[in-house]
Order: C-alpha cells, then structure tokens, then sequence
C-alpha cells in the first residue's frame, strides 16, 4: 500500500530524529540523512499526485 505524503513526512522526522542521536557515528548519521531526503521527495510527489 502507498504510503500517504503525511505518513512519508512522518517518517523522515523519525529518520531525523534518530539522525540527531548519532552525532559520533557520522555514517549511519549520514544514511539517515539521505533515507529521510528520500521519504520528503515521496512526499513531494504524493502532494503533486493528490493535487491532479
């Protein structure tokens, strides 16, 4: 099932928030980053769908 953009942006500041956590570990900080980059472009993208 397609998530929702809300449930899409909700996901990214979970990803964020665990981000914050690991300010030692720059990799996995780094991975979070991006995967949560990726759920607000989703984001984007279901705003545009839901628009049309």
């Amino acid at each position: 099932m397609m998530p929702t953009a809300d449930q899409a942006i909700a996901n990214a500041a979970r990803l964020l928030e665990r981000a914050e956590i690991e300010l030692t570990n720059l990799p996995l900080m780094g991975q979070l980053d991006s995967i949560a980059s990726s759920w607000l472009q989703m984001a984007g993208l279901l705003m545009e769908k839901e628009r049309d």
